[in-house]
């Protein structure tokens, strides 16, 4: 009587094994919410979402332009789309009804002045005209925190202008700073130190308020080869996270975070900040969780 039990397990671990045995998602449909063209998020969906394809041997999945985290926490929770590039403040805001596939980059603060500016703190930034990101952008969402917590709120000039309008802007005099998230170096920036001369500002004396403003934030410094400085300068680190729904299936989560590890590659071809995505900074997600199909890829490494 044993015989049968004994070949239905020898047969279960054979499927295991086995390629085309584990669940059949051939039929999923992924849309992803990445960000404006040609940023960071945009640049890391279109490979992931061929990784992906194959991953799940489906149709591509769909890669929508968005504003950013904001409006890419809006699409999930709306039903709108499936998995979201999203910064981890926004992410963390209100973490019901959602869950994180893995942390992936992390972004840094950097608040822009030309070199020839009187400006040297972040306080003189008061009456001036500050680029605080385009409308419903994370960066929009982490101008508002630092505002905020430095008492600005109500006594600059604030422009909505994501970083392509700007960085000309501030050459033209047209503004006196900017306030912006993204690697480092960010090739833009880079090219106008070079060109116009522009400085970054030290939030050392802003740090410990903005870090009591959410768990996910902490400080760091940006070195003077990033950008020929001639001081290191302290600023706030970000990271980013991709964000599911909770209720998404543990399989499709599952073959989601395999096929993000299996495109590093390609990822990192298409933009620098993919080169930190790593297995073990994937996990740091708290406070929001990680969807338990991650949970179980990122254990089964350790199998």
């Amino acid at each position: 009587m044993r015989r049968p039990r004994v070949l239905a397990a020898v047969a279960a671990v054979v499927c295991v094994l086995v390629t085309g045995c584990g669940p059949d998602l051939s039929g999923s449909r992924v849309r992803i919410a990445a960000g404006l063209n040609g940023g960071v998020y945009d640049k890391l969906a279109e490979p992931l979402a061929d990784a992906w394809a194959a991953e799940l041997d489906s149709a591509r999945p769909e890669v929508q332009e968005t504003q950013g985290s904001p409006d890419n926490i809006s699409r999930v929770r709306a039903g709108k789309a499936d998995v979201a590039f999203v910064a981890a403040d926004v992410a963390t805001e209100n973490t019901a009804g959602l869950a994180a596939l893995a942390r992936v980059h992390d972004d840094y603060l950097h608040v822009v002045v030309r070199a020839d500016s009187p400006i040297t703190s972040f306080a003189q930034l008061r009456g001036r005209k500050v680029a605080i990101g385009s409308p419903d952008s994370g960066v929009e969402y982490l101008s508002k925190q630092l505002l905020k917590v430095s008492g600005l709120t109500g006594a600059i000039d604030r422009r909505n202008l994501g970083l392509t309008e700007a960085l000309p802007a501030l050459e033209n005099r047209q503004i006196d700073a900017v306030i912006w998230s993204g690697g480092v170096p960010t090739p833009s920036i880079t090219e106008r130190v070079r060109t116009v001369g522009l400085r970054l500002l030290d939030i050392t004396d802003l740090a410990d308020a903005l870090r009591a403003t959410s768990p996910v934030y902490r400080t760091a410094t940006i070195p003077v080869t990033a950008y020929n400085l001639k001081t290191p300068v302290t600023t706030l680190v970000l990271p980013n996270f991709l964000v599911v729904p909770s209720s998404m299936s543990d399989d499709l989560a599952e073959a989601l975070v395999r096929g993000l590890f299996d495109a590093r590659g390609a990822l990192a071809k298409a933009a620098g900040a993919a080169l930190s995505i790593d297995i073990h900074p994937a996990i740091e997600t708290a406070p929001l969780p990680l969807h338990p199909g991650a949970l179980r890829y990122f254990r089964s490494l350790k199998d």
